[in-house]
């Protein structure tokens, strides 16, 4: 009972590191999609009337 199985506990701190090594890139590529996004939606297109132009 008092014994510490090494080779579980080394793969389930592994694991623990890549997940939040993977959650975190994942979070940075998903706030620069975010940012990206809320520029897009600030920056809206001119309209252009071809009329004024046109005369």
């Amino acid at each position: 009972m008092n014994q510490v199985n090494y080779p579980i506990v080394i793969i389930v701190v592994i694991a623990v590191i890549i997940l939040l090594i993977w959650i975190i890139r994942r979070n940075r590529k998903d706030e620069k999609q975010l940012e990206k996004d809320i520029i897009q939606s600030e920056l809206k297109p001119e309209h252009n009337d071809d009329k004024e132009i046109k005369s």
